[in-house]
């Protein structure tokens, strides 16, 4: 790749890009050279049997060509088109020669793909006796067949609209889905549930009322964190202890895909609204509304909230309390608030909102996958040596000011911040509000820091080339699937080798 260079040998001071100006080359395509060779020939007024007798080339070698099955060369393709009165150009062009070609041409090229052949379905022979509204019925089946190919496999631009769209009706309702509560409480009422963490020993009632049967295995598919097995009625789980997920809330939400009723999603905005509700479901079992709304107003009266005592009081992961916070703040204590988990390289992973933050934002207002400001608290308590005790800082922002409280977790993936912010006004009611730790951020205003300081770009613009790391995933589409990435060979063989 050729760079700009300054004087002195160097790159110049912005990360330079390659030129795209000059068309890179393209192939014939044969299916469409035929379509033009068929064309050309019918225009001319000759026979297959014509052309044999002036060129000598035998009919069966001509249909192949025409059909795009094969190839000719250039002798033979310059022997055509002074016979034919065109020129090599016209025969290659990037655009079918006719209407009627650009469809033969679709239907053509439908049949050879991938998703047709995965779905076993039957050719048919494309000519010039096939009639028209035979081709136009195809195409459109074709476009029927696309469109729901698309429905399941989402771009990553399509799954942060999803995700955009979701977070605005959570917003909407202040996160809080009474439904959802509503068959929780019945089913805790079932079962006995008093106060405190849910028990084990409840868990398996719950488990049990519904008529499934749990099975810890070592070989479930890799894909899954749980496979429900309807004929048996059993639920299989991961017996590995290094999943990365509390065995409980797993087992609960596949019971939610249960309760709630849910059927295969259509599209990957189905899924992922079937994702929250199941986490939903999953949260209410093990922090019931009732006693956990109880145990947050008790400790607002007392000016003491904190996440950290929610985790403890239930018995759940310190993401968990976070999570069920937002579900019950504003709802039961009247207070709106905002959440985030910030990987170490500090990109969003996952965001709520209703307290007016202003979270980075791409072209769809998805926040996922935006790099946070590194001013704010989810980012600053990476660098605090504790981490035990929660982190807490108070940030200057062009939205408000925000007291924020945060603490950091280890996962396969990396380390991930868990925060809970609140407009400065609400910091009166949670511990740790007195703390003395400020920060001002100018975000969105490049200046506060994506671009680098004065000195540091005088002494370095044009004497630096980094090498970035390869971000695949981001180019490339979500897994297939109604449920994205899921093996469906792989879940059947494993439910048929079970016992």
């Amino acid at each position: 790749m050729t760079t700009a260079r300054t004087a002195s040998g160097t790159a110049s001071g912005t990360w330079n890009r390659p030129d795209r100006s000059a068309p890179e080359p393209q192939q014939v395509d044969a299916l469409q050279l035929g379509k033009s060779l068929r064309h050309a020939r019918k225009q001319a007024g000759l026979t297959l049997d014509a052309v044999r007798d002036a060129v000598g080339l035998a009919p069966s070698q001509l249909s192949g060509f025409e059909n795009g099955k094969r190839e000719a060369r250039f002798s033979q393709l310059q022997q055509l088109t002074a016979l034919y009165g065109v020129t090599l150009e016209q025969l290659t062009g990037t655009a079918p020669p006719s209407a009627r070609a650009a469809m033969e041409l679709r239907l053509e090229r439908a049949m050879q793909s991938s998703t047709w052949q995965q779905k076993r379905l039957p050719t048919m022979r494309v000519g010039p006796r096939t009639p028209d509204d035979v081709l136009t019925t195809m195409l459109a089946l074709v476009d029927e067949l696309d469109r729901v190919a698309e429905e399941r496999v989402a771009t990553p631009e399509e799954a942060r609209r999803s995700n955009t769209q979701l977070r605005g009706e959570m917003r909407a309702r202040d996160n809080h889905f009474p439904e959802i509560e509503a068959e929780a409480a019945a089913m805790l009422a079932k079962v006995g549930y008093q106060a405190g963490p849910l028990s084990q020993h409840l868990i398996a009632a719950i488990t049990e009322r519904l008529g499934f049967s749990v099975h810890h295995v070592g070989d479930l598919p890799h894909s899954t964190r749980s496979v429900m097995d309807y004929k048996r009625k059993r639920i299989y789980l991961s017996r590995s202890s290094h999943t990365g997920h509390d065995p409980r809330s797993v087992l609960l939400q596949a019971l939610g895909h249960h309760v709630l009723g849910h059927s295969v999603p259509a599209d990957y905005g189905g899924f992922l609204r079937q994702r929250i509700e199941t986490n939903y479901f999953a949260a209410a079992l093990l922090m019931p509304e009732r006693t956990a709304s109880e145990f947050l107003l008790a400790a607002k009266q007392e000016r003491q909230l904190a996440v950290e005592d929610l985790r403890d009081a239930f018995a759940v992961s310190y993401e968990t309390a976070a999570h069920r916070l937002t579900n019950l703040a504003t709802v039961h204590l009247g207070i709106r608030l905002h959440f985030q988990k910030v990987h170490e390289s500090g990109i969003i992973y996952k965001a709520y909102e209703n307290d007016g933050v202003t979270f980075p934002a791409d072209h769809t207002g998805a926040i996922e996958g935006q790099p946070v400001c590194k001013h704010w608290t989810s980012r600053e308590v990476f660098d605090v040596a504790d981490k035990v005790n929660p982190f807490e800082q108070y940030t200057e922002t062009p939205a408000g000011t925000f007291w924020c409280t945060a603490m950091t977790e280890r996962s396969q993936s990396g380390e991930y911040s868990l925060s809970i912010g609140v407009p400065f006004s609400e910091a009166k009611w949670f511990r740790g509000r007195a703390t003395k730790e400020r920060s001002v951020s100018r975000c969105p205003d490049p200046s506060c820091c994506r671009q680098p300081p004065v000195e540091l770009a005088e002494e370095w613009s044009g004497k630096a080339w980094p090498s970035a790391r390869a971000h695949s995933h981001l180019l490339a589409a979500l897994p297939p699937g109604a449920f994205p990435g899921v093996d469906e060979t792989e879940v059947y063989s494993f439910l048929a080798s079970r016992d």
